[in-house]
């Protein structure tokens, strides 16, 4: 016989409770859950592909500025373009912290829209960079502003959808990656080609892309709402089914309340330090996520410009790692779907991320087609973040709890990057070879720390099992617990 969940005289109940009392005796649910799952996503996943297009976008923005002049414009020497892009992960790392409160007392629709409006003025502001200093300052400014976008769509996400469903929506909002890639390429080249006397081009292409973004900040502050229960497009008896549908989760939809014991059971859980370092490991060596983002964010258009290639075409053929990193995140989003088992699609996706390593490390220069093809391969690896996304909210419960587990995964993607650019040195230069061996390093360690959080997994839920049976007691849906007080809950891999 299950024994029933102690709840702590700590623990917050989520709001849906109230909503759920009130409502329930005064309706008849009969709801076509999966028409109402369609409208959700018609209403939520394109602007959240949207900000997470435009987030990389503006990222990846200074990657082609680069080969349009940028470097010579702003008398850049040594490392100082190395630097740029290491201040932006510092302050993206540094954001997170204020993250976990503001994501606990502002609804995190608000919030994505507030800082996507402000990182498109941080964007446009870079336009205006007529030296080291003020392009360093608008990038950490706009590292500041970017570093909602993981946590607040981890946590949209896992309000509107149950874990099951979760996958191929982080598929689908990550897939503005890619195109990201591609449309950067096309952006790049087409202002290459704008010839004005009185304003450079990668000028007008911050401005443009910029002024882009901060329209989509304020459609998401009023389109998206703050949850399922001030959704205004639904109908009480639609909000009653898409709760209880949602519910089975266990992890809760919203509560303001900011629980210290949940934080404090969050820094010594076990399965988010292995989440951070897969996630570290996905993309440096020991300790230190991405040389492969380093490469796919900020120096691949600098590789390709390498080769000898003029900076419209070196543009253009950076346009393939946005098709290769498309492919991955839709057959992973199926694949987990369809099969669950996260562990093994990320192992999948550092396969050819290390072969993509391998031909870039020692093919020769000469070799310009492996070369190439090693670049474009090691865009693979993007697609084991939205795995990570995905599975940090499925594992963790408890608001508070789950508002720092998504600031601590997305945190450390940033630490990887902060390492990531300062690898490719000016002394390194063309080639870059110490860079490009720890790409193929890192990948294979991933992947071990990969299967270890499986295996976690897999002996937790056993001896839960055997401890207390499997039943759901219906008040735990609702009660604010985390999945460590709830012995109903059962962990995904």
């Amino acid at each position: 016989m299950a024994e029933k969940t102690r709840i702590p005289e700590s623990a917050q109940p989520d709001d849906a409770v109230e909503y759920l009392a009130h409502a329930e005796a005064n309706i008849e649910i009969n709801v076509n859950l999966k028409a109402l799952r369609r409208r959700i996503d018609y209403r939520l996943l394109p602007f959240m592909f949207c900000c997470y297009l435009l987030q990389f976008l503006d990222k990846v923005m200074l990657n082609y500025a680069a080969v349009m002049g940028l470097k010579k414009d702003l008398s850049l020497t040594g490392n100082q373009f190395s630097n740029t892009a290491t201040w932006f992960f510092i302050a993206y790392l540094i954001a997170e912290v204020p993250n976990v409160y503001f994501l606990q007392k502002v609804p995190a629709a608000k919030w994505l829209g507030v800082n996507v409006f402000l990182w498109g003025v941080a964007a446009t502001a870079s336009a205006g960079s007529h030296n080291y200093r003020d392009l360093l300052v608008s990038r950490i400014f706009l590292g500041g502003f970017e570093a909602t976008i993981g946590p607040s769509l981890m946590l949209l996400v896992s309000q509107f959808y149950t874990r099951s469903e979760q996958a191929p929506r982080f598929t689908f909002w990550y897939t503005g990656l890619g195109v990201a890639q591609i449309l950067g390429g096309i952006i790049s080249y087409g202002f290459q080609h704008v010839h004005n006397t009185s304003i450079d081009g990668w000028r007008i292409m911050f401005l443009v892309v910029g002024l882009v973004t901060m329209l989509v900040g304020v459609l998401t502050f009023f389109s998206i709402p703050d949850t399922p229960i001030k959704a205004s497009w639904l109908s009480d008896s639609e909000k009653v089914a898409l709760l209880h549908h949602v519910g089975e989760s266990q992890t809760g939809v919203w509560s303001s309340k900011v629980n210290m014991e949940q934080i404090w059971e969050a820094v010594m859980d076990i399965q988010l330090w292995l989440l951070t370092l897969t996630t570290i490991l996905t993309y440096l060596i020991i300790l230190k996520i991405s040389i492969s983002s380093g490469v796919v964010t900020t120096y691949s258009a600098t590789l390709i410009s390498g080769f000898g290639f003029s900076g419209p075409v070196s543009a253009l053929l950076n346009t393939p790692s946005g098709l290769i990193s498309i492919f991955f995140t839709l057959v992973v989003g199926y694949g987990i779907r369809k099969f669950s088992h996260r562990w093994a699609w990320l192992v999948f996706c550092t396969i050819p991320g290390i072969i993509g390593g391998g031909l870039m490390s020692f093919l020769p220069k000469s070799n310009t087609a492996g070369v190439l093809m090693g670049l474009y391969l090691v865009n693979a690896i993007v697609a084991t973040l939205p795995i990570l996304y995905q599975w940090t909210m499925a594992n963790c419960a408890g608001h508070t709890k789950r508002a720092f587990a998504s600031a601590l995964v997305a945190g450390s993607f940033s630490v990887g990057n902060i390492i990531g650019p300062q690898t490719f040195q000016a002394r390194d230069a063309p080639g870059y070879q110490p860079a490009k061996i720890s790409v193929l390093a890192t990948q294979a360690a991933a992947a071990v720390v990969a299967v270890a959080l499986f295996l976690y997994y897999l002996w937790e839920n056993r001896r839960r099992d055997k401890k207390q049976g499997h039943e759901t007691v219906v008040d735990e849906k609702w009660a604010g617990l985390t999945d460590k007080q709830n012995s109903s809950f059962r962990y995904v891999y």
